[in-house]
């Protein structure tokens, strides 16, 4: 299968398939990314002995922060424009996402949003994110506001620190009855939710994470709790993405999260890291066929749980890794 039939057939990919797509998608990478090339040779594994998801080896997400990891569509001396940088709090260093094709970026969290939410166009897209929109070069932020613009709704827009702008929209919102998802970092809907509480009707709340040194650091259930009863609403929902990833999980309740076909989430041992399995407890493995020009393979410093469906729940950190801004304790 060669790199165009690859990247035409990744969002129309079944549940039933993945692990031949993703065994296509590893075989390019290992062949045309020379950082992931070099990892494979040094850990002595022969590409042509992989043939499960559970023997490709995971590349650690850290090599984001030293490494330019992309494949260039056009030529060898093509360099990528739009690169995503983290938001590592001060003294970290940054992960860079260099993105060869930013078409592929949209048509997945686009996709991913539909089959979550239904179509952009019925909603009011609102972003409370101001330390990513401060930053720039946040793929939150690009995200939400292709989300904003595809809305066409006059009060779909960014609210860096304009809390009573929006406490006003979002008032004139439900009295119209408008459906709305506010898109909001978690210390900056905690600031919203103390100053402006009210009933919310129409307005869900999808958090994205991020205390970012503002607040003391709440479990992802305290947050929720506490945004549940400002809002008098049942569910908070929550995004789970990354700078390293081209593809988005919602968790819509409980804090479970699932995404799109073309990403899977498997575990691996702590102690073992070449141990993965489908289901059970471990450190987070993620494989984004999104990140076809990156690397669909990547070890986290996340630990969670797997379940049978597919569907995953992130329980923290793992020790001594940094503490990223994307990313709420849960336990």
């Amino acid at each position: 299968m060669n790199i165009n039939e690859l990247e035409s057939e990744i969002f129309d990919i079944e549940k039933t398939n993945f692990e031949e797509k993703a065994l296509a998608v590893f075989r390019f990478q290992a062949l045309h990314l020379p950082i992931y090339k070099q990892y494979i040779e040094l850990l002595k594994i022969d590409i042509s002995s992989i043939h499960s998801i559970h023997h490709i080896p995971f590349l650690p997400i850290s090599f984001f922060k030293s490494t330019e990891i992309y494949i260039p569509k056009k030529d060898e001396n093509h360099i990528p424009s739009l690169v995503f940088k983290s938001s590592g709090t001060t003294g970290q260093i940054p992960s860079k996402h260099f993105i060869t094709d930013s078409k592929i970026y949209e048509s997945s969290f686009l996709r991913t949003f539909q089959s979550f939410f239904g179509d952009v166009h019925q909603y009011c897209i609102l972003g409370l994110l101001p330390s990513y929109l401060e930053r720039g070069n946040s793929s939150l932020v690009y995200m939400v506001n292709q989300l904003i613009k595809k809305s066409e709704h006059s009060l779909s827009d960014f609210y860096l620190d304009n809390q009573e702008t929006l406490y006003q929209a979002i008032l004139k919102l439900e009295e119209q009855k408008q459906p709305t998802l506010l898109f909001g970092v978690t210390y900056a809907l905690i600031d919203f939710a103390e100053k402006y509480p009210m009933p919310l009707n129409y307005v869900k709340i999808i958090e994205t994470g991020g205390m970012k040194g503002r607040r003391e650091e709440l479990t992802r259930k305290e947050v929720h709790a506490l945004l549940k009863n400002a809002f008098s609403i049942p569910h908070i929902f929550s995004e789970y993405g990354m700078t390293e990833l081209l593809s988005q999980a919602y968790s819509l309740q409980n804090g479970i999260y699932e995404g799109p076909n073309w990403l899977r989430v498997l575990v691996r041992e702590l102690s073992d890291p070449l141990t993965i399995k489908s289901i059970g407890k471990g450190a987070i493995n993620i494989i984004d066929l999104a990140n076809l020009y990156s690397c669909s393979f990547i070890a986290t410093d996340d630990y969670g749980e797997v379940f049978e469906n597919h569907s995953f729940e992130i329980n923290g950190r793992i020790e001594q890794s940094e503490i990223r801004g994307c990313s709420l304790l849960t336990v």
